[in-house]
């Protein structure tokens, strides 16, 4: 299956009570709110089959909000949007991941709690096992991982099962240069048979590494768009 994402005149908004803490919808309801801010409105947006988009811009600027709204962990407040595909994303190094628990077993909840079948997660261990690296280390308590380990283990369980889109939010600059170059090579294959990559950072390298597309975000909204070095060449000049 292709995948492929349409936005329309998409937002997303935060609710926030009298001391600024974020409210869920169903708080909301209940407590009256302090003030409501927007971190994304208007973005209308289509990627196509094979695209890798990068997100850049400075922190706030709704990078992160755009992804998990791709994701679906964020609903849409205004305009429509349509993701076609099986998402695997890694949003944060600890995302979903048990301290108490080895990579190994850690591995196995994961690939349960994404949907695949308990003979299926197990039999996916050894998949995980050997794209991670991790070596001894895999079965050990994730507590005692650093943050690159973490990451490590976050990618490998995140692209267990075939996926059609692959979300990436800064973690990937927590890894060292091996294994970026195995991130990369991950992200190549989904795009060549119809996937799309779409990865946020600061890193500029690592994101050209990934994508050929970027969207400047500011404030919420998208202020560019178009061919990866053009858009960061404008955000940033490249020094000469």
């Amino acid at each position: 299956m292709s995948a492929s994402i349409s936005a329309r005149g998409v937002g997303v908004r935060f609710q926030f009570d009298r001391q600024q803490r974020v409210l869920t919808p169903a708080l909301a309801r209940l407590r009256r709110t302090g003030r409501t801010v927007w971190a994304l409105r208007g973005v209308d947006l289509a990627v196509e089959p094979g695209e890798g988009l990068a997100l850049v811009g400075p922190s706030g600027s709704g990078k992160t909000t755009l992804l998990r709204l791709l994701g679906g962990i964020l609903p849409a407040d205004a305009g429509a949007l349509e993701v076609r595909g099986r998402v695997g994303a890694l949003l944060a190094t600890d995302a979903g991941l048990m301290g108490v628990l080895t990579g190994r077993e850690n591995a196995e909840l994961l690939g349960v709690l994404a949907g695949l079948g308990v003979g299926e997660a197990r039999a996916a261990v050894g998949r995980v096992q050997d794209l991670s690296g991790l070596g001894e280390a895999f079965d050990l308590p994730v507590s005692s991982y650093s943050q690159g380990m973490r990451a490590r283990l976050g990618f490998a369980t995140a692209v267990q099962r075939e996926i059609d889109l692959l979300l990436l939010d800064e973690v990937h600059e927590a890894l060292d240069h091996e294994f970026r170059a195995v991130v990369a090579e991950r992200a190549e294959t989904i795009r060549a048979r119809g996937g799309i990559v779409v990865a946020a950072g600061h890193d500029h390298a690592t994101l050209e590494a990934l994508c050929d597309r970027a969207l400047r975000l500011g404030d919420g909204a998208i202020g560019a768009d178009g061919a990866f070095g053009d858009v960061v060449d404008d955000y940033v000049p490249r020094r000469s």
